[in-house]
């Protein structure tokens, strides 16, 4: 069933917070792929609007990706020490820190809102939505995907009745989709591809560090019946990723990435700068409570040109990312698999 959403095996991985947006989504799925969108950080009423205007743009399936709302409690104290700590940073692009606020982004309008609009395929992050949940959806038409980045996880989403696993690989740029905040169970894709292979049986998407036709191949051979790409497609202009990202992208100035919580307090990966060098060693397991407290810093740090204080979510691959339109790269991913 997955298979038939796409001429080519190529899934743009939504990315929250920007970066994917109708126009890429559509591109990349009138090229033959399947586009995302990511409904993480929006309203659902931001969510459904984005569901429109993709549909205004292309006639073919695309996927929308939601944030599983935790639960974990986080003590007052360790906050405000965090706070304290980062204050000065905001303070030197002019912002203030945000509230520590703890919220589930929207999560049920936004699942009563993919029941009415029926989207190919509703894929989840940061946990397993329940088997009630999964089912409304697929009695809606749409194909569920769960992000996974262990047996464990894969186990519970094929118990909660999930049509496919996103399998993603510690190479993988932005948040870790662990479903535990505190998870720190990390599998390098091939061998996380395997390991779910060897006990599930469900089609499989490839998530992690995949940047070039090659990498594709790798993982179709390693058994997933798709791969998933993110930082690939950041450098695209349809991308929403700011001038400030993409540029940082070929900067020679940024060496390489690493996991951290410094600035959302969940695990994920990013070019190192010196926000994540001054902080990674003190930021807690606290979120949304951290991504609250930074967003007004990383906002002013971009629209002042200043990538030290931006979250630059990139896979391990990032130096192969190509400044292509969508479509190109879709047909240039094409060749290098054939």
């Amino acid at each position: 069933m997955l298979k038939e959403l796409m001429r080519y095996p190529i899934i743009q991985a939504p990315m929250a917070g920007g970066a994917s947006n109708p126009e890429l989504a559509a591109s990349v799925s009138n090229a033959g792929g399947l586009g995302f969108l990511a409904a993480g950080y929006k309203t659902a009423e931001e969510m459904k609007d984005e569901i429109g205007q993709t549909r205004q743009l292309t006639e073919h399936p695309f996927g929308v990706n939601v944030f599983v709302p935790g639960n974990e409690a986080v003590e007052e104290y360790i906050l405000s020490a965090y706070r304290e700590k980062i204050k000065k940073e905001a303070e030197s692009v002019g912002a203030e820190i945000g509230n520590a606020d703890t919220d589930d982004d929207d999560w049920g309008n936004k699942i009563t809102a993919l029941k009415e609009a029926g989207v190919a395929v509703v894929s989840f992050t940061f946990g397993c939505p329940t088997e009630d949940v999964i089912r409304e959806l697929q009695d809606a038409g749409s194909l569920i995907a769960v992000t996974v980045t262990n047996l464990q996880e894969a186990k519970r989403a094929v118990g909660a009745g999930a049509d496919a696993l996103c399998v993603q690989g510690f190479e993988a740029g932005g948040h870790r989709a662990s479903f535990e905040n505190r998870t720190e169970d990390d599998y390098g894709l091939l061998v996380l591809i395997r390991l779910i292979q060897g006990e599930l049986n469900l089609p499989i998407i490839a998530a992690g560090g995949l940047m070039h036709g090659k990498d594709i191949a790798a993982v179709l051979k390693a058994g997933a019946t798709a791969a998933q790409l993110g930082t690939a497609f950041l450098r695209c202009p349809e991308s929403g990723a700011s001038p400030v990202h993409k540029e940082a992208l070929g900067n020679p100035r940024f060496t390489k990435t690493s996991i951290t919580r410094a600035f959302s307090g969940r695990r994920a990966r990013g070019l190192v700068n010196h926000f994540i060098t001054e902080f990674d060693g003190v930021a807690p397991a606290a979120y949304p409570h951290v991504h609250h407290m930074t967003k007004h810093m990383r906002k002013a740090a971009g629209q002042k040109n200043i990538p030290e204080l931006m979250a630059l979510w990139a896979g391990q691959g990032y130096r192969l990312s190509r400044e292509l339109p969508a479509s190109e790269l879709v047909e240039l991913l094409v060749e290098e698999l054939k």
